[in-house]
Parts: C-alpha cells; sequence; structure tokens
C-alpha cells in the first residue's frame, strides 16, 4: 500500500497451524493493492513453512514435536523480509531449531535472492565471503572447519539497514554457538548494490 508515493508496512496477520505434536503460527499477508503479489506472497510463505516441517522429520519420525513461529525484520519501502523458525524435539539432551527467512516485493510478490540484491555481474559471493571471513577472525568464532565461501543462496535477511547473513546449527560452528549472524551495513556494500534493489532503498 503507498500514500502518495510513500511506500506503507504491509497488514500480518498471525494464524495457526495446529495438528497433533505441531503448533506453527505464521504470517498472512492482507491488503495488497495487487492481490497476485499477495497471493504469491502468502504461497511462497506456505511453501517454506511446508518444507520445514518435512526437513525437520515430522512425517518421518512419530517422536518429533514441532513448535514453529516468525519474526518480522523489515516491513517498509516495499520490502518485506521475515524469518520462519521451526523447532523440533524427537528426545535426547536439546531440541534442533531450523531458520528460514523470505525476503519479497510487495509490489510484484517477487522472491527476492543474494543475487538480486548486487549488480549484474558482481562477485557478490566473494565479496560476502571476505566480510563474513573478517568478522569471524575479529569475533574469534570457533569454527567445526575451516570457513572458505558462502553459498550463493546463503540464508538472509535485511533488517535496520544491514544485509544480515547467517548459518544452520552446526553449519560451521558447534551447536553451543547457536545461530551465527553477520550484518553487513549497506552502506560497506553500496558500490556493489543494484541501484533497484530492496537493499538500496534502505539507504535513503
Amino acid at each position: 500500500m503507498s500514500v502518495y508515493g510513500v511506500q506503507l508496512p504491509v497488514q500480518i496477520n498471525t494464524r495457526r497451524m495446529n495438528r497433533p505434536r505441531l503448533d506453527i503460527t505464521y504470517p498472512v499477508i492482507t491488503g495488497l493493492e495487487n492481490p497476485s503479489a499477495q497471493e504469491r506472497i502468502n504461497t511462497a510463505i506456505m511453501n517454506v513453512l511446508n518444507t520445514m516441517i518435512r526437513e525437520q522429520g515430522y512425517y518421518e519420525n512419530p517422536k518429533t514435536d514441532l513448535d514453529g513461529s516468525f519474526e518480522i525484520k523489515t516491513n517498509e519501502k516495499g520490502i518485506l523480509s521475515l524469518s520462519l523458525i521451526l523447532d523440533a524435539y524427537a528426545g535426547g539432551a536439546h531440541g534442533l531449531r531450523l531458520i528460514r527467512s523470505l525476503t519479497m516485493d510487495i509490489q510484484t510478490g517477487n522472491i527476492l535472492t543474494l543475487e538480486q540484491l548486487f549488480k549484474p555481474g558482481v562477485d557478490y559471493v566473494q565479496i560476502l565471503s571476505d566480510i563474513v571471513q573478517r568478522k569471524i577472525k575479529e569475533r574469534n568464532i570457533y569454527l567445526l572447519g575451516e570457513f572458505n565461501r558462502i553459498r550463493p543462496d546463503q540464508d538472509f535477511y535485511i533488517a535496520d539497514k544491514s544485509l544480515v547473513l547467517y548459518f544452520q546449527l552446526y553449519e560451521i560452528t558447534p551447536y553451543a554457538f547457536g545461530f551465527p549472524y553477520f550484518p553487513i551495513s549497506v552502506y560497506e556494500l553500496q558500490p556493489y548494490l543494484n541501484e533497484k534493489g530492496p537493499l538500496a532503498r534502505m539507504l535513503y
């Protein structure tokens, strides 16, 4: 929704999915001027959530209990960035948390990839990998193995004028370290940003 060219925050309703061994709250977007964009966004959210449910072993292991929630990271300037969080408990010392994030253009309903944040031809993987490597050293983060590069589709969200890259549990660090998050200021990335992309909008 926009008023005099200003993009207002989108309306977000909370819904609940409740089944045996499963209790999840998730967001539903309403009130968009473009109904097809709204449907595309809500469909994408449900597709990711259903994939996460499968990944967490809900259908395979009858002992698996799932609890889910979500967090809104950005809801301004025509960009919605959010994280879906799913905790699985199947016995043992602790549960296993999975986090997936979606960043969306509310005008088109397009789900934005990490590559689309940057100018065409920019080696964003190397640029971001170098920054993450530097931050690992600065924070003296203990790794399970040598860190080389992020994945081209590395998990990310946008928040507080930052691109936040993160890694799943056990992806690069032991469980006790939780989820390693790496906020990167949009101003540091400014020379490489797609001028029409969502990160560039956060500059102003």
